[in-house]
């Protein structure tokens, strides 16, 4: 398929462009799907739409939020999302990707409980309803930088992955005994996160931080590797211990990848002849037996945005031209999502990669709701441009183009180059020059 920059000028075009290039890519003008309640265990949303994590960077050193933190979930509270699932929040010190990445402790559960309170407070205020609350729990794993320098912690090593961080075949793997004791440290975050008022936790496991690179262990001895019992153990083992310790009331789940875009066998979810072929069959296995353990709720992803970003957000323009048009991206990542639904329906799946097509993402949002591939639909880099996104969809108004995500990745470069993130195109009074202090330095 010949790679198209955005340039759409209505939606015939765009329709014009998917029918011509035969892709299998829903579209729905009744955006109505999108203010469907969907129920999530003993919660009910007041809507479909959510708020996927996105990183802002912007805690204090000792991990708790900071006032660009308070900023960003302010503006997101009043969004009219009816999900809003937080930043990756890191559960030990060492495995935060820089040192002003979240991280709850005992110390400061307080700040987090002062930001679900000022959430609730203006959403219920706003538009009649509280959002629900996940946070993502996290150990960065490679992508490690507390001190703002590499120092990885890897589960197995990786000849795609390591020369990116000149990781040599000397390099110490995490043992076993280092894994089985960082699930504690995982249930003790959603003990503290439940103090702080979420209503559940996300053990994240996606985009190659450690969770996710365990899913991809082949080559990894011991009961933490080599097996699909072994690749998953740390996973299952930890949403076990947190169930177990606070019940089946707190919503436990994960944010997962099912393709990594990572030639077998150092990727999970991929054909093992061609790695640019997806093979679900392990990602759905993991999901039923997730959903069997009483997970009411998944987020479904793709990729890592540190190897091949174009996999799991979609863009045309950025630190390398994708090999595919976004749309193949957006059909890959709505068909394998919609594998994972299909076959496990009574889990509520969180849809993503959205944020591409601007104001015809609706369209594409309710026309996956309509067919049954998904149950919410997660904005990602889009709240950042246009927090009221969901507001402007549920009013009947539609996305407005001047206000939507361009997909540019300024966002995320200035997060590897050290700094606070957010939208530097349409929140430029910010984020502009913070973009120019750590991105164009002479």
């Amino acid at each position: 398929m010949e790679f198209r920059p955005f340039s759409y000028r209505n939606i015939e075009e765009f329709k014009n462009d998917i029918s011509e290039n035969r892709l299998d890519i829903p579209l729905s003008l009744n955006t109505e799907y999108l203010s469907r309640k969907v129920k999530i265990g003993g919660f009910t949303l007041a809507n479909s739409l959510a708020i996927n994590p996105m990183e802002g960077c912007d805690g204090k050193y000792d991990g708790s939020p900071d006032e660009l933190t308070f900023r960003r979930y302010e503006r997101f509270s009043r969004s009219g999302a009816a999900l809003i699932w937080f930043e990756a929040v890191a559960v030990v010190p060492e495995g935060r990707t820089n040192p002003r990445q979240l991280w709850i402790h005992r110390n400061n559960v307080s700040s987090f409980r002062k930001l679900c309170g000022n959430i609730i407070e203006n959403s219920n205020k706003e538009f009649g309803f509280t959002p629900l609350l996940i946070m993502q729990l996290t150990h960065s794993g490679r992508f490690s930088k507390p001190d703002g320098r590499p120092a990885p912690v890897i589960a197995a090593h990786n000849p795609y992955l390591d020369p990116m961080l000149d990781i040599d075949e000397n390099y110490p793997v995490i043992s076993d005994t280092e894994l089985e004791q960082l699930e504690d440290k995982f249930v003790e975050a959603a003990v503290l996160a439940k103090e702080a008022g979420f209503h559940g936790v996300d053990v994240k496991c996606c985009h190659r931080y450690l969770n996710s690179e365990l899913l991809s262990a082949f080559t990894r001895k011991g009961k933490y590797g080599e097996t699909f019992e072994g690749r998953t153990r740390f996973l299952l083992n930890t949403v076990k211990k947190i169930r177990d310790r606070l019940g089946d009331d707190f919503i436990i789940t994960t944010r997962l990848n099912i393709y990594d875009g990572i030639p077998y066998p150092y990727g999970f979810g991929v054909d093992k002849e061609d790695y640019l072929k997806p093979d679900f069959s392990e990602p759905v296995r993991l999901v039923k037996i997730l959903k069997e353990s009483g997970m009411p709720l998944i987020n479904i992803t793709m990729g890592t945005p540190y190897y091949n970003p174009h996999v799991n957000r979609p863009y045309d323009r950025g630190s390398y031209i994708p090999p595919e048009h976004p749309l193949e991206g957006i059909c890959r990542l709505i068909s394998g999502i919609g594998e994972i639904q299909k076959n496990v329906p009574d889990i509520a799946v969180v849809g993503t990669g959205y944020s591409w097509p601007r104001e015809f993402a609706p369209f594409i949002a309710a026309g996956v709701l309509e067919k049954g591939l998904a149950k919410i639909i997660g904005f990602g880099r889009q709240s950042f441009a246009y927090p009221d996104f969901a507001k402007d969809i549920l009013s009947g108004k539609g996305l407005d183009r001047n206000k939507c995500c361009i997909t540019c990745g300024k966002c995320v470069e200035i997060m590897r180059a050290g700094g606070t993130t957010g939208c530097v195109v349409r929140d430029a009074e910010i984020y502009a020059p913070l973009y120019r202090k750590y991105c164009m330095k002479q």
